[in-house]
């Protein structure tokens, strides 16, 4: 298994850009434009690929005030990667369905909450697993999820998640309500490749750019690589002198099988 673990207060990545490899998964990283007033990094990337490409688990995380929030949620994911690699690998209905309850588990967790409680900010946080050819996402708060299919992209589908504002987990914690407010969903990837896509909102937040407009995010992966696409993405914002952090995660995956089609076959 390839694994990363990165908090942007263990290197901020302010005025430099990098893109790295996780097996095929690529993170690229920009901290943002001192010269716009920034100078410290709050975003954070976990992420674990399986060698036989039977899935990969990744999480996204875009901080407030500090990053003190993303390293306590890494710390407790970590503590559960044991369960969490041995529930991946069972089929996909049985592994997801697992999940939904394994990830509540862990932020409902009382040790987790107390936690939370004595730590100094707070983190939007979005789980993306890729099991077999199923698509499932966990999200507190505003990151971002696309998904590029050419089937998809025809009918104008290309994000999954609604951002969703004023939800954390940390010191201000959705966990803490007696309704805790998130947003999950399930995607069956279609035949062929599919682009998957997770963004914190500096890309889209960044001043002379079109990039909250996911087509316009898909444009910069047409005839180039994964890391070229991030890239390009990345020195964009960092030329259009965007001041907040940008952290992008990127994979590509090969389904074989058939997806759901209609009774009929006509999809128009």
């Amino acid at each position: 298994m390839n694994e990363f673990k990165w908090v942007g207060s263990e290197k901020h990545f302010v005025d430099e850009l990098d893109v790295s490899q996780v097996g095929h998964v690529t993170v690229g990283r920009f901290g943002g434009n001192s010269s716009a007033g920034q100078y410290k990094n709050e975003d954070g990337c976990l992420v674990w690929v399986c060698e036989s490409g039977k899935w990969e688990f990744t999480m996204l995380f875009d901080g407030h005030k500090t990053a003190q929030s993303v390293e306590l949620v890494i710390d407790h994911f970590n503590r559960e990667k044991i369960q969490i690699q041995k529930v991946l690998m069972l089929p996909a209905g049985e592994a997801l369905k697992k999940m939904d309850s394994i990830i509540l588990d862990i932020f409902q967790a009382p040790d987790f909450m107390e936690a939370c409680r004595k730590t100094t900010g707070e983190t939007a946080c979005m789980i993306v697993i890729r099991k077999e050819k199923y698509l499932w996402w966990f999200s507190i708060g505003d990151c971002i999820l696309h998904v590029f299919h050419p089937e998809l992209i025809v009918l104008g589908e290309r994000q999954l998640n609604q951002r969703s504002f004023y939800e954390w987990v940390g010191e201000v914690n959705t966990f803490e309500m007696p309704v805790p407010c998130y947003s999950t969903g399930k995607k069956e990837l279609r035949q062929g490749e599919s682009q998957i896509f997770m963004t914190t909102d500096g890309l889209t937040e960044c001043p002379g750019v079109a990039f909250e407009e996911p087509a316009a995010v898909e444009e910069k992966f047409k005839g180039y690589s994964g890391q070229e696409g991030v890239q390009i993405l990345l020195e964009e914002v960092r030329v259009k002198g965007v001041r907040d952090s940008t952290t992008i995660i990127f994979w590509s995956v090969q389904i074989e099988e058939t997806a759901t089609l209609p009774s009929d076959s006509d999809i128009s």
